[in-house]
């Protein structure tokens, strides 16, 4: 050790663990601004506002190429009552959607016990068996069709990863604008951001994706001459098959069964104006 001119020890400088950056944080706020206001997009129907940054066809291009993968390790069925019926339903609906971008709409049937059905983008549709005892009938497949047609048509998988996107981003600059703290600190600012995010921002965005396709495949439906008063039955009917008591609404992805039902009596005076205009009855 060096001695000083006075006879005591130079002290070793101590390094402190800085506090918040703030520059990342501003630096993601503006890039944030400029990325959102520069990639809107309006949802037919609703009218809302969305975040899109992609084409429609780049879209249709990643649907395609996940749709031919699921039904490569799926056991589709080539044929029959049921197969005709799916596509009928669905060309049916595809022609009174609004704003149409051009999709191939394609339906299959998968032979499964899942009680499920998904549209991917570009039109890609599917319905496995295992949710045909559940609609029952023409019109309970109707209102599953129209709300997963819905979810193509709103182009929810290319909002979803534009939303994504920026969380990625904004996790990044989060890292670094709590970089300079202790390890111990970071780690509980970066768990309580990640909790904060999923349950504030990813699971109500998800839930409100939902609601929106089952607005709008109401609606489809009813123009499509199918009976609207089908879908609460038909989520009362998910209810049951369920069985036991489903996860609080505000863990899930999804409404609960409850508050379908709900806003499906909200909107069914809409829907049954709308199918009388074009039907007749």
């Amino acid at each position: 050790m060096r001695m000083s001119p006075f006879g005591s020890r130079r002290s070793s400088p101590v390094r402190k663990r800085g506090g918040l950056r703030l520059w990342p944080i501003v630096l993601f706020g503006i890039f944030f601004v400029y990325y959102y206001f520069s990639h809107q997009e309006t949802v037919s129907i609703t009218g809302r506002k969305q975040l899109v940054d992609m084409t429609p066809k780049q879209e249709a291009t990643l649907g395609l190429q996940s749709y031919q993968q699921i039904l490569s390790k799926s056991q589709v069925v080539r044929e029959g009552e049921v197969v005709d019926l799916v596509r009928d339903i669905g060309r049916r609906i595809a022609a009174v959607v609004d704003d149409d971008p051009g999709f191939q709409w394609e339906y299959n049937v998968i032979q499964s016990d899942q009680a499920n059905a998904f549209a991917l983008p570009g039109g890609k549709v599917a319905v496995y068996t295992g949710i045909l005892p559940i609609v029952e009938n023409v019109d309970g497949l109707s209102a599953v069709m129209g709300h997963e047609i819905a979810h193509a048509i709103a182009r929810h998988g290319a909002e979803r990863m534009a939303y994504q996107k920026l969380m990625q981003f904004g996790t990044m600059a989060a890292g670094m604008a709590v970089g300079s703290m202790d390890v111990q600190t970071q780690r509980m600012v970066m768990g309580a951001l990640g909790v904060g995010a999923q349950y504030g921002v990813l699971l109500p965005f998800s839930r409100d994706h939902e609601s929106e396709a089952d607005y709008m495949g109401l609606i489809y439906l009813a123009r499509a001459c199918f009976d609207p008063t089908e879908a609460p039955r038909l989520w009362q009917r998910m209810g049951k098959a369920g069985g036991g008591k489903a996860p609080s609404e505000f863990m899930s992805t999804h409404p609960s069964h409850e508050t379908r039902i709900r806003q499906f009596k909200e909107w069914m005076p809409q829907a049954l104006k709308i199918r009388q205009q074009n039907c007749g009855a």
